[in-house]
């Protein structure tokens, strides 16, 4: 699985474990609501800065952002 869509998938997942819409994450991240979604269709990629800043937001390592075997059941607590 391509890095992108390792990204796309865990930012999805993470976002709806935190219980966050899109609008809220680009809120706490600092960016466009529509970049977010991008970010989830895969049509982005973020820089290294951006992960981090959506890492602060979902209050999670950013590790977790790049994580090829994030199960699909995982929980960011």
């Amino acid at each position: 699985m391509r890095l992108r869509s390792v990204v796309s998938r865990n930012l999805r997942l993470l976002r709806h474990t935190a219980g966050l819409t899109q609008h809220q994450l680009a809120e706490l991240a600092g960016c466009d609501r529509n970049y977010i979604g991008k970010l989830e269709r895969e049509e982005n990629s973020p820089t290294v800065d951006t992960l981090e800043s959506i890492a602060t937001a979902l209050q999670i390592n950013v590790e977790l952002l790049i994580k090829r075997d994030l199960p699909p059941d995982h929980r960011a607590d």
